[in-house]
């Protein structure tokens, strides 16, 4: 196998530190990405380049394509493998990063710091097995979805790159080979709490609390670590709440993938709701429904609750005090959630102000849209009109009330029309990645080398308020077609 020739990395604003690095050697190994056979670069996401502080003119040079299979490295990168431990699907088990390595985290102009790390780029010390490669389906889907989450305004890792690698995968069948550059506030996971917790280690365990703090909730330096949770959990609460709002559905949300910075990490098997039905379920391997569209804030609490039990030695000194502490924050989430969807939801329906009633009025559209098989992205955008807010959009006597009631309310409030519909039409998106036409998109690309569906999808997720050049790609699929699954892509 013969891997790229030899090039020196351009400077091109690289600004790498190591404050990770810096936490006690339990939770991270050495690594080294395993050398491609070749590097090419398939989609490389300028915007955020240059948010990083970085010059993407010379990263799309052919000869730089290594740094983004890890054949080449950056200026003062240090590649390490992050330990974390997880529930994976409610069963505990020692992890860490098999398949990415973690090049540094790249301050920005701003003072901000964000991971760069490498998926796919081969073995760890954490493989348990695995070759630590990806395939550039799920690579090109993670880029894909993260961007569209990032324009729909919802916190999410992002991806700078996709590069092939020259090899094959091999999975059930072989498949082109890619490493994926994502970009992360950090990887700082539940997971990576009950890491230390496993270990018993109350040193290293309260060295991540306030690395942790320090990062992500620099007002918080000085508070108590009962504080700090209730801070993670407000951001977590505020999430699950935005995925709702434009219907997803994370599909695998295991404690190893809920960072603490309040970021959407991981997709693998996510997907949207076409037809809005609260106990869809996508994954192929979810078969009891555990991570069902509608479970997914009871699945936040439940993670969360994992991470009070790892955090139980720095809550309080008195282990039953410290229990009553975790518990009495974890009853706080239910509420906090609900407060966080139904702001949203509000927004969605072009409302300022709160009414008592509100959460009926949503409710009744949601069971309304249920019960008729509507879809919920299209439904949501159908009423963003100003013939909808005069008239009901759809005849059925059910929503004709519904509406009746509806136009009542937004009567009650100030604010004319201009201002409801602006409101209405900033958070109900036109363009969603539909699940069919991802899927299009990917096929192209893998199959037939053909980019060009990925990228005409690409510019239309990333602008979701606006009108699209191709209203067919915010088409629901054929009638007739079969159940949409989604794999874990590894």
């Amino acid at each position: 196998m013969s891997a790229d020739p030899l090039e020196s990395p351009t400077s091109a604003g690289w600004n790498l530190d190591h404050s990770y690095s810096r936490l006690p050697g339990l939770f991270f190994r050495k690594a080294a990405p395993a050398p491609a056979k070749s590097s090419g670069l398939v989609v490389f996401n300028d915007a955020l380049a240059v948010s990083l502080g970085l010059d993407p003119e010379p990263l799309r040079r052919p000869d730089q394509a290594a740094l983004f299979t890890g054949n080449l490295l950056p200026p003062g990168a240090n590649p390490i493998a992050q330990a974390y431990a997880g529930h994976q699907f409610g069963h505990f088990t020692t992890l860490g990063d098999g398949r990415a390595i973690l090049l540094g985290e790249q301050i920005a102009a701003d003072g901000r710091r964000f991971d760069i790390q490498l998926k796919g780029s081969g073995r760890t010390a954490f493989s348990r097995g695995g070759d630590g490669l990806a395939a550039l389906g799920p690579m090109l889907r993670e880029y894909l979805i993260s961007e569209a989450m990032h324009a729909l305004g919802i916190p999410t890792t992002r991806s700078l790159a996709v590069a092939t690698t020259g090899e094959s995968v091999f999975r059930n069948d072989g498949l082109p080979g890619a490493v994926l550059t994502r970009v992360a506030a950090s990887h700082i996971r539940v997971g990576t709490f009950q890491w230390a917790a496993a270990h018993e280690d109350r040193a290293a365990l309260e060295a991540l609390a306030d690395h942790t703090r320090r990062r992500h909730f620099p007002g918080l330096e000085e508070a108590s670590h009962l504080d700090f949770f209730g801070a993670v959990m407000e951001r977590q609460a505020s999430l699950v709440a935005k995925w709702l709002q434009v219907g997803f559905v994370h599909g695998v949300m295991n404690t190893d993938n809920m960072a603490l910075s309040g970021e959407t990490i991981d997709y693998g098997p996510c997907a949207f709701l076409d037809r809005y039905d609260p106990a869809t379920v996508f994954s192929s391997i979810d078969h009891a429904g555990r991570y069902a569209y509608s479970q997914q804030p009871p699945i936040a609490r439940w993670n969360l609750a994992r991470l009070a039990e790892a955090m139980i030695p720095l809550l309080h000194d008195d282990g039953k005090k410290a229990v009553e502490l975790a518990n009495e924050a974890l009853h706080q989430f239910e509420g906090i959630f609900q407060n966080h969807w139904l702001d949203g939801m509000r927004a969605k329906l072009g409302l300022f102000n709160h009414e008592p009633e509100d959460r009926a009025l949503v409710q009744q559209l949601l069971d309304w849209m249920h019960a008729n098989q509507q879809d919920f992205t299209g439904t949501f955008r159908s009423l963003s009109t100003a013939a909808a807010l005069d008239q009901p959009a759809f005849p059925d006597p059910a929503f004709v009330s519904w509406h009746a009631a509806w136009k009542a309310r937004l009567n009650r409030q100030a604010g004319g029309p201009a201002e409801v519909l602006h409101r209405m039409q900033s958070h109900n998106p036109r363009v969603i990645p539909r699940n069919h036409r991802v899927e299009e998109a990917l096929t192209a690309a893998t199959l037939h080398a053909d980019f060009s569906p990925f990228h005409k999808l690409l510019a239309a997720i990333t602008r979701p308020f606006a009108e699209t050049a191709d209203p067919g790609l915010d088409s629901l699929p054929p009638a007739d077609s079969p159940r949409y699954q989604t794999f874990c892509g590894t």
